[in-house]
């Protein structure tokens, strides 16, 4: 791996292996899983949302300690405080019997929070990553420029091509491209009520294809990768490496509940759907009792339904009740690996060499003038 000197380098620079752990918040992409896979050669990802600046700092201290690799942190962009408060009290009295049934209070709703995205920043700008990512909007170009001033790689989540091309305009050096496979938040720029139909649409390769004829920066692609030959399949289409989150979710460095990981190949949970039920924005999670209940009413109300709910959720882990919990889980769920995560990456790594290898022979077989 070499770094250009004195400028911003690339995912390729970054990674011996077009590997992208993917940021998940919530305390599941931990140092020592970030470390793991940047160890093996991807590149891993701590996640800032939720995160005071202070805890992001001590996170990022903890990985450096762990590995002199290149690694990244993403941020959440702030999102407009437009909610309705009513419609948010109409959602707390509908989950009263949650309540009751975990004996727990529902979370303070009553004061909007940015998620100290200035302060992050700040950190950032100061003491500058190879990498930073955003979700859930695009900065300005003031931002994206002071980021790329100090050396550092900037990836914005798109989730169409019309945000992909906004992420290039102002500035961006690389998009994250997410299909509707994926698991967790949907990171959309604007969440419009109105239009999950448009929200839920395209799929990832799809996708990657669209946003490749959209714009020039490089593209990232994530959403369902599960295993080699599906890598293989987003570079074959343009992209640059493939960004995997329920993959890594299940490896022992990962902080996710235990839980949460058995749940992921039990076949009580065969699905997932996209729901706001547990933040008030379209996540994708394996289906349980909680989304059956309350998702069909949920409002678009982010971050204040995620503040509502978080004290049900912890108490349905420490009950060891899934059925209350957010299960965020990709559509390959079921083919989740519990190995250590540079195992992980290195068997992604033979898989996806393999995949370019029998493609090479399918395609030395066709005759000449069928190519």
């Amino acid at each position: 791996m070499v770094v250009p000197s004195g400028g911003v380098p690339t995912i390729t620079d970054l990674c011996t292996h077009p590997i992208v752990q993917a940021p998940m918040a919530g305390g599941i992409s931990t140092p020592e899983l970030a470390a793991a896979v940047s160890e093996a050669g991807g590149l891993g990802f701590l996640a800032a949302g939720y995160k005071t600046p202070e805890a992001m700092y001590q996170d990022v201290l903890a990985l450096r300690r762990l590995t002199r690799r290149p690694f990244g942190v993403n941020l959440f962009m702030p999102q407009p405080s437009t909610v309705d408060p009513a419609v948010v009290e109409v959602y707390r009295e509908q989950l009263s019997n949650e309540e009751s049934w975990y004996g727990t209070r529902l979370g303070d709703t009553d004061t909007y929070a940015d998620d100290a995205y200035d302060a992050k920043l700040a950190i950032l700008a100061d003491d500058p990553l190879p990498v930073v990512s955003f979700t859930f909007g695009c900065p300005d170009r003031a931002v994206l420029d002071r980021l790329a001033g100090v050396g550092t790689l900037t990836v914005v989540t798109v989730t169409g091509p019309a945000e992909a091309l906004d992420a290039e305009r102002a500035g961006a050096g690389a998009v994250c491209v997410q299909g509707i496979e994926a698991g967790g938040h949907q990171g959309t720029h604007r969440d419009d009520p109105y239009g999950d139909a448009r929200v839920a649409g395209l799929g990832l390769l799809t996708l990657v294809a669209q946003v490749r004829e959209a714009v020039r920066i490089p593209v990232i692609a994530a959403g369902g990768l599960m295993r080699g030959a599906q890598i293989a399949a987003v570079l074959a289409a343009g992209a640059v490496a493939g960004q995997l989150g329920t993959a890594f979710l299940v490896c022992p460095e990962s902080g996710a509940n235990q839980l949460h990981k058995a749940a992921l190949t039990d076949p009580v949970f065969p699905r997932t759907e996209l729901t706001r039920a547990f933040t008030g924005r379209q996540a994708r999670g394996l289906v349980n009792r909680f989304m059956r209940e309350h998702g069909p009413y949920a409002p678009a109300a982010y971050p204040q339904v995620h503040h509502l709910t978080a004290g049900l959720r912890k108490a349905a882990a420490r009950a060891g009740d899934p059925q209350g919990m957010a299960l965020w889980a990709g559509q390959g769920h079921r083919m989740a690996r519990a190995m250590p995560a540079g195992d992980l990456v290195q068997t992604l790594a033979a898989e996806l060499a393999a995949a370019g290898a029998a493609l090479a022979a399918t395609m030395s077989s066709v005759p000449e003038e069928d190519v």
